[in-house]
């Protein structure tokens, strides 16, 4: 758990000193429309980290919030749903004053349970504060079907009523996650996984802002916003959101995958973590894969494929890397277009395929693979003359590559040939750089010859030779 930073010394200390310093009750709702629109007036950086959205889902999400609009995001896996979701908490104050040692997070000035009014019956002025920092009122569950409406709302708790209180007694009630989040934001996700008796119990909170525990006239006007994701399959297999829940969400916003390639290039840059230097034209060759699969009518769209994928394929082509690097000797290790044949082997676990593609999942990725191959090279090399290098390779200098030959064998086994100076820079490759960055060029260089049929190229488990 991440330790916060201690509250500014001089804030209010009681009920009475935060009356007078001007610190009025105010909903969670406001709070978060008057920062947004404090934010939007500075024009700072709301969404960090978002990639893709821009123009999409974060204008709609910013006017749904405005209107004070219980949202539910709607989208495939892998989408950043619930990472949009958990930066809300930058909306809310970095601070705030709940009463100390109360079970909800109350404000000093408007308790809601019968405890605190007590208190603040007997204390007046002297009722203790405490400072609440912003990420302690975000709060996230994950809907199963196990879900239990005390896990949400709250049940009777046995051990107070052992200690001698009565049945009927409102302070015998044990809050679940919806109350305890009082004050702040809940979040659901997989919400359609949630049994449909259980998303009944939410249908109060959401409109009439109170709960009920079985059967106790105990009515909290909760303040709590409610956001949720779903994935739209969602709606008819596993499960669905009842209608009246449904209803009652005032925002339903679609998100999507990256629509723009330099949008999954930026994603993949930003969330994978890459031990070893992975060249930008390998990780466009990785973007574009993914765009293919998620066109191909072989993969089945209804589950998607997640921006999960793409950040995976990326550490498993560095991966391979390093693997290289560690049997060479290499130092760094560099990422070369031979390193692409770990991704499908190694993720064709993260897809589904249509129902009639058995058989044919390995045909489908290597197909999808070549092509995004190609297109990167087409997009980079375009306009260059590489006959001379296909004379070279096939006048009886075949280049050999692999997970056991180091970037300086690649490159020896080439006499000087003009043509790859430019291929290096149409790949900002610089004559100093160390020589894997060059035999990442000279490769992709090699593999376009060879997919549009001008070399051949021979492959077994160790290593595959062009000429």
């Amino acid at each position: 758990m991440t330790a916060h930073p201690a509250p500014p010394p001089g804030l209010p200390t009681t009920a009475g000193e935060l009356r007078s310093h001007g610190y009025p009750p105010r909903s969670v709702r406001t709070e978060v429309r008057q920062n947004l629109l404090t934010a939007l007036r500075c024009g700072g950086e709301l969404w960090d980290g978002m990639v893709g959205f821009d123009r999409t889902v974060l204008p709609q999400l910013e006017r749904a919030l405005l209107a004070g609009h219980d949202v539910v995001l709607l989208g495939e896996r892998g989408q950043g749903k619930t990472r949009l979701l958990r930066s809300l908490t930058e909306l809310l104050d970095e601070w705030t004053p709940v009463i100390e040692g109360a079970e909800l997070d109350e404000h000093p000035l408007q308790p809601i349970t019968p405890v605190s009014l007590r208190r603040a019956r007997e204390l007046g002025d002297d009722l203790p504060v405490q400072w609440r920092h912003r990420e302690d009122r975000y709060v996230e569950k994950l809907a199963t079907p196990d879900t239990a409406v005390g896990d949400l709302i709250g049940d009777v708790d046995p051990v107070k009523v052992a200690e001698g209180r009565s049945l009927g007694d409102p302070e015998t009630i044990h809050f679940g996650l919806v109350p305890r989040a009082h004050r702040g934001i809940v979040t659901l996700n997989e919400l359609p996984d949630l049994a449909e008796r259980i998303q009944v119990a939410l249908l109060n909170v959401m409109e009439e802002r109170d709960i009920q525990v079985r059967g106790y006239s105990l009515r909290l006007p909760l303040d709590v916003l409610l956001v949720a994701t779903a994935n739209p399959e969602d709606y008819t297999n596993r499960g669905r959101i009842i209608t009246p829940l449904k209803d009652r969400f005032g925002a339903e916003i679609r998100t999507h995958y990256p629509t723009d390639l330099d949008d999954e290039i930026a994603l993949v840059r930003q969330e994978a973590e890459l031990e070893a230097e992975v060249g930008d034209h390998l990780v466009e060759v990785l973007a574009r894969f993914v765009a293919h699969l998620r066109e191909s009518s072989s993969v089945d769209q209804r589950s998607g494929v997640s921006a999960r994928f793409a950040i995976a394929a990326a550490e498993t082509v560095s991966a391979a890397a390093i693997h290289r690097a560690a049997i060479t000797g290499e130092d760094p290790a560099v990422a070369r277009p031979i390193d692409l044949d770990a991704v499908a082997p190694v993720l064709r676990g993260k897809l589904e395929f249509e129902a009639g593609e058995e058989g044919r999942e390995d045909e489908v990725l290597g197909y999808l693979l070549r092509r995004s191959i190609a297109d990167t090279a087409r997009h980079h090399l375009a306009g260059l003359d590489l006959q001379s290098l296909a004379d070279v390779v096939a006048e009886g200098h075949p280049v050999a590559t692999g997970e056991g030959i180091p970037a300086p064998e690649v490159l020896g086994a080439l006499p000087e040939v003009p043509v790859l100076h430019e291929v290096a820079e149409r790949l900002d490759v610089r004559p100093d750089d160390p020589p894997g960055h060059i035999a990442s060029a000279v490769e992709l260089a090699l593999e376009s010859l060879y997919l549009t049929r001008k070399l051949g190229k021979d492959v077994d488990q160790e290593r595959s030779v062009y000429g």
